[in-house]
């Protein structure tokens, strides 16, 4: 904190070079801890997709099955462009990404993003069904709550103004993972 060590790049010789002057006091260390796609682990436990779980139990990376999904490929020739891509694509539909938006991120035409996202979904169909059931949920009850119990309200999924709905309806959509995740580390750290 105060620079924040996760904001410096680890990908490049001057972010490393800039993380090597950070040095523990005698008798400390310093400890970084990466917990690796958990909010896709959050989806696969909250959505019970078993396709997924089936991925992480057996080691396979996410980003990498997905992009062999939506290209419609075998998992052992995705490129790292498509890996990245797919990477865009995952984080993106936990946060309620349309296909507009995605085309643009990807810089690829709208039907190819409708059709990775139709892929996707046929992939990983208990997540669609899941984050369906998290926006009716949520708009029936006014709030929705992280796996844990801690409990946010979305006044925005009854709105009259379209935009303010969709808007609380992306927000809901991520809020059981990321909520969920944010439950986690804290405990983590306490």
């Amino acid at each position: 904190n105060d620079p924040n060590l996760q904001n410096i790049p680890i990908r490049s010789e001057l972010g490393n070079s800039i993380r090597r002057s950070f040095v523990a006091a005698p008798k400390h260390l310093l400890l970084s801890l990466e917990y690796s796609q958990i909010e896709l682990r959050i989806l696969a436990h909250l959505s019970h997709d078993t396709r997924l779980i089936e991925h992480y139990k057996a080691g396979v990376d996410i980003n990498t099955a997905t992009a062999a999904a939506v290209h419609d490929i075998p998992i052992d020739i995705v490129t790292k462009e498509q890996r990245r891509d797919a990477k865009a694509i995952n984080f993106g539909l936990l946060y309620g990404l349309s296909a507009h938006r995605l085309a643009i991120n990807l810089n690829i035409d709208y039907k190819t993003a409708q059709l990775f996202i139709e892929r996707y979904f046929a992939t990983f169909s208990k997540v669609k069904s899941y984050m369906q059931s998290v926006k009716e949920q949520a708009t029936k009850d006014g709030f929705y709550t992280t796996l844990f119990g801690r409990r946010r309200d979305f006044p925005e999924l009854n709105s009259n103004v379209w935009a303010i709905r969709q808007a609380g309806e992306r927000m809901v959509m991520n809020f059981p993972m990321q909520g969920t995740q944010a439950d986690m580390l804290k405990m983590a750290m306490i």
